[in-house]
């Protein structure tokens, strides 16, 4: 029998309430304390702290605190990545950010997706979907960019758009839902 965080790595439905997905929540809490202290640290010290946390860190990331995430260990970073500030990733499952991508502040990147069934909702139960974005992606500030979602290589995400669906290598798209410019 799957335990509810093998259910949630697998994109199962899961209780995210569960007491050892909760001590991974308290663990990067912690972390994060430590990391949204760091605004006058070099962006080498943060790094090292970067990669404390996630599943892979490319050389030169930079992440601007504050920062937000759920667990840390589903977040892989290509090299020279950067998220200004404010950034949240809810990673129940897998994000793949691709090299030398430029996220704007208070992007949100989200993986968790909940039954349309009511009586799922009501047991507490959701599943993740990963999300993937290419490499030397812009994404605007504000954005948000939805479970199951792909960004393809070189596309532009408009500030303040909500990614709804897959949008193709460079691409450039903007609005709610956002769709291709005009």
């Amino acid at each position: 029998m799957k335990t509810q965080k093998q259910k949630m790595l697998a994109g199962e439905l899961y209780i995210a309430d569960d007491p050892e997905l909760a001590a991974d929540n308290g663990r990067i809490s912690a972390w994060l304390d430590r990391y949204n202290a760091t605004s006058t640290r070099t962006q080498p010290e943060r790094q090292a702290l970067l990669e404390e946390a996630f599943a892979s860190v490319g050389e030169g990331c930079n992440i601007r605190p504050p920062f937000h995430c759920d667990y840390g260990y589903n977040i892989s970073l290509g090299r020279g990545v950067f998220l200004n500030f404010n950034c949240c990733i809810l990673d129940v499952v897998s994000v793949t950010i691709g090299d030398l991508t430029q996220i704007g502040p208070a992007v949100q990147i989200l993986t968790p997706d909940h039954p349309r069934d009511p009586v799922q909702r009501r047991q507490m139960l959701e599943f993740g979907r990963p999300v993937v974005i290419g490499a030397n992606v812009w994404i605007g500030g504000g954005a948000i960019i939805l479970p199951g979602v792909t960004i393809g290589d070189d596309a532009i995400i408009g500030a303040g758009s909500v990614v709804t669906r897959d949008v193709p290598a460079g691409a450039t798209v903007m609005g709610n839902p956002a769709r291709p410019k005009p």
